[in-house]
């Protein structure tokens, strides 16, 4: 079991919430909307992904990588660098 399957529909509906938007943003150009308009949608998109992959990594950190470091051998070091790495891409987006 993943850490985040307790919240599991609330991270659906979250995503579902996004997909909205982004067809709201296909409907904006579509409709040749005002370009600010639409860059504003767009950083709203960005900073609602942004939430919810902030809140699958403490899940991570909390389940996986804690459980992981509890069993300890390289099992632990893996998912330390699994975090890592999935941090690294995060901050680079």
């Amino acid at each position: 079991m993943h850490g985040y399957t307790g919240d599991k529909d609330a991270y659906l509906k979250r995503l579902r919430r996004i997909e909205g938007q982004i067809r709201g943003l296909q409907r904006m150009v579509d409709t040749d909307q005002y370009c600010i308009d639409i860059l504003t949608q767009i950083s709203a998109a960005t900073k609602a992904l942004q939430s919810v992959s902030l809140a699958l990594m403490d899940e991570h950190l909390k389940h996986c990588v804690t459980e992981a470091i509890a069993e300890g051998g390289d099992t632990a070091e893996d998912k330390i660098r699994e975090a890592s790495d999935a941090i690294a891409r995060l901050v680079r987006s």
